[in-house]
């Protein structure tokens, strides 16, 4: 068992190298109160390590995400100097090569293990997976990265908070831009959950504008040759193509776009747009209009937000991604929560979570109550036309909704949501 159990000592996780060799390559680290400054603490019982459970990708085509999700996530751990309660702090970081697997591995950390919480589930599919494991478990969990409308919609439970905006609110920040090229659009979506939100949202808003769908392609997760779906694209003539990709797809999906001379031709949109996926593509290959939950580079960040990034910019010699606070966000709320507490019983925390908050220029950041999807503001990125830095790719075009007032319908009201939360 403790061959999976990684420290939160100097606050980084491992190594991509180590990320690499999956869970049996995760030395076993115990901290020592002398190396972390912690006081001695007498009772023995006192001292026993507080652990949370880590499901984050170590294999497949997200991998890259959960380098900068959980160097986020050590990051917050050493703000709370990797102690809780008084207590030294272990992670344990299991993978999530696919829903059952991310589920089963859910289990093994609060069977097995004994973590007083999770967090995880960089796909919409492993993070319905895991939130049924909290909601039978009744444990702690934080979704820091997936967006599938289920999660604080029909599937939503009274242990899941949510920190990323989920495909709706995105939609309803992104799809007004897109009317402005025209109401022909064209869809290209993975055939699982992310995906098919991505279609419906934006294909209901379209319709209710009086635009028209002119051609929708699903396709399967690690799709290497995207070449005739985009001649077919090219013969609709789409004012816009609503992409719907997640990870390397997208990332090989607009490569092979710009290889075949689409760039500028067709403008390309999507939400929830990772620094590691325009990375990836380098840039020449770099297109399109996108919603993003953060950006290092936004003159708007709070100054939590700055720290972070200073912080992470000294320790890996590079800006955060997107990914990398999305990491720290949600560890954070998590031992906040667990300190506002003063215990781990997961009654008590979750009641914390839902009134942890943060102000956020005049928006008070925090959870609501009945489905615990996080509000705050998406921003509407689009990509330089002149790329300088090989890190700073985005314009902030809008910071959305502008008005504090407006946030209850950015995201949605409670009458529309599917979530019928135990106990509320």
């Amino acid at each position: 068992m403790t061959r999976e159990i990684q420290s939160a000592r100097n606050g980084v996780g491992p190594s991509r190298r180590t990320l690499l060799v999956g869970a049996g390559g995760l030395a076993a680290a115990h901290l020592a109160g002398s190396e972390m400054g912690m006081p001695y603490i007498g009772n023995a019982a006192a001292a026993q390590p507080i652990r949370i459970g880590m499901i984050w990708a170590k294999t497949g085509p997200v991998v890259d995400q959960s380098e900068y999700l959980s160097q986020g996530c050590y990051i917050a751990l050493e703000d709370h100097r990797n102690q809780l309660l008084g207590r030294p702090v272990e992670v344990v970081w299991l993978d999530e090569p696919n829903p059952q697997s991310a589920q089963v591995n859910a289990q093994r950390l609060v069977d097995e293990y004994k973590v007083s919480a999770l967090i995880g589930g960089n796909l919409s599919s492993n993070a319905l997976a895991i939130a049924d494991v909290a909601k039978r478990s009744k444990i702690p969990y934080v979704a820091a990265n997936g967006a599938a409308t289920d999660l604080t919609g029909k599937a939503c439970n009274r242990y899941t908070f949510r920190t990323q905006p989920p495909v709706d609110p995105q939609s309803r920040a992104l799809a007004p831009h897109l009317l402005g090229y025209g109401k022909k659009w064209y869809f290209i979506t993975s055939a699982v959950a992310f995906g098919q939100d991505i279609k419906k949202s934006f294909g209901d808003f379209l319709a209710k504008s009086g635009g028209t769908v002119v051609g929708a392609d699903d396709v399967t997760s690690g799709t290497s040759d995207f070449s005739s779906f985009i001649l077919k694209i090219r013969q609709a003539k789409p004012d816009v193509l609503v992409g719907g990709l997640a990870g390397a797809d997208l990332t090989t999906f607009l490569k092979q776009w710009v290889e075949l001379g689409m760039k500028d031709k067709i403008p390309f949109a999507e939400i929830a747009i990772g620094d590691t996926d325009i990375w990836g593509l380098g840039a020449a290959a770099a297109t399109g209009i996108f919603t993003k939950m953060w950006y290092y580079n936004n003159p708007n960040n709070t100054e939590a937000d700055k720290a972070f990034t200073a912080t992470y910019t000294k320790k890996f010699s590079r800006p955060p991604a997107d990914k990398a606070w999305m990491g720290w966000i949600g560890m954070r709320c998590l031992l906040e929560s667990i300190e506002a507490a003063k215990s781990t019983e997961p009654a008590a925390v979750v009641a914390a979570l839902e009134k942890w908050s943060f102000q956020d220029g005049d928006l008070s950041v925090g959870f609501r109550d009945w489905d615990h999807q996080l509000l705050r503001r998406i921003l509407v990125v689009k990509t330089k036309s002149e790329i300088t830095d090989k890190w700073d790719y985005f314009d902030v075009a809008a910071s959305l909704p502008v008005s504090p007032a407006d946030i209850g319908q950015t995201f949605g009201s409670r009458e529309e949501s599917a979530c019928k939360m135990d106990g509320l």
